[in-house]
């Protein structure tokens, strides 16, 4: 094994200058990742640079076996942190031949909302809070529960610290620390309130990047929980009772909301967001009624809601917020398994748009 871990690890930067660019995108379920790697002549500093691709989408659920190829357009680049040196990872969106994005691609709509002028002006932050479970790999069951059973009650286990309480740690923080090297702008990680169940945040990011890398942290994260033998799950309630679901808040702002009167504008991009209610919720993951139920820290499904610092809202503001006058705001909305390109440009779409 120490010879294969020699070989894994190594480096090839005085023996040659062609690099690995590891290619990844959504396949056909909206969450799985795919990925295949290539040799590059030399480093790559721009998606620009790199060439498009192709895969089998009939093996993925996204192209019929007498149609199969689809091409895959490279968008976003991150240092590579299993291969280093030069090596890097590519965050690519998924064409037809023609040219035309699958229905599977939500970023090449995103990408259309960021880029709209009233969107870029207004410099969109987000800052996204990934919620997971770990779980074990032969019974699907929460990392550190008993086989067949139940832990303690919910209460010591958040943000907790010891073998009995924080479950998982060494994958946290072989994570948070591969999103640092890879340039994911990844900006804390805790321990929730279920046991066996994380968090990352990433942000603030603006635009079309919150998207890019939400993913590629969520790639990153598959492959260190491959490397440990352990089961990554975006369920939104992976446990049924009294027990927390899974989440993805997502923490927004505008230049205005950030600006001196800023929490006027953020109390009407509120009152837009309750209008389009039911539309946000039906794109905010599967699974989600599960979750939404009114109980863990959540507003019900069907009701829409805003508070300060009122963690059962389905919007919560800050204190800092309404102290200020300016600032940010949460929507508490999305499942863990939402698609960040679809909920960060719906929200741009609703709040600055103003689509009906």
């Amino acid at each position: 094994m120490s010879l294969l871990s020699d070989l894994i690890n190594l480096d090839l930067s005085g023996t040659t200058e062609k690099i690995i660019a590891e290619y990844i995108w959504i396949g056909g379920s909206g969450l799985d990742l795919r990925c295949k790697a290539r040799t590059l002549p030399g480093p790559v500093t721009d998606p620009s640079q790199l060439p498009k691709w192709n895969y089998d989408g009939s093996s993925t659920g996204q192209a019929p076996g007498e149609d199969s190829e689809v091409i895959l357009y490279p968008q976003a680049i991150f240092k590579d942190p299993f291969r280093r040196g030069n090596h890097i990872l590519v965050m690519c969106d998924a064409y037809t031949p023609a040219g035309e994005p699958i229905p599977t691609n939500k970023r090449h709509a995103a990408a259309k909302v960021f880029s709209h002028p009233d969107v870029v002006v207004e410099e969109t932050w987000y800052g996204i809070e990934q919620e997971y479970t770990l779980l074990q790999r032969d019974i699907k069951w929460p990392l550190g529960w008993p086989v067949g059973g139940y832990p303690g009650p919910q209460g010591p286990y958040y943000c907790s610290a010891g073998a009995d309480k924080a479950f998982g740690r060494d994958i946290v923080e072989a994570h948070y620390k591969a999103c640092l090297f890879a340039g994911i702008n990844i900006s804390g990680v805790n321990g929730e309130v279920m046991p066996g169940q994380w968090e990352f945040q990433v942000g603030p990011s603006v635009g079309i990047s919150a998207g890019d890398e939400i993913w590629v942290a969520r790639y990153i994260l598959e492959r260190i929980t491959e490397i440990a033998g352990v089961v990554l799950s975006f369920d939104p309630k992976p446990v049924g009772g009294d027990w927390n679901g899974a989440g993805a808040h997502t923490n927004y702002s505008t230049k205005s909301m950030r600006e001196d009167g800023g929490y006027e504008v953020i109390k009407k991009a509120i009152e837009k967001l309750g209008k389009r209610h039911a539309e946000h919720i039906a794109a905010y993951g599967e699974g989600n009624e599960r979750r939404l139920t009114g109980k863990h820290e959540t507003a019900d499904i069907h009701t829409f809601s805003w508070g300060v610092a009122n963690r059962g809202a389905s919007v919560r503001v800050g204190r800092d917020t309404e102290a200020e006058g300016k600032g940010y705001f949460e929507d508490r909305r999305p499942a863990s398994n939402m698609d960040p390109y679809v909920v960060t440009s719906m929200i741009a779409e609703t709040t600055i748009l103003g689509k009906p």
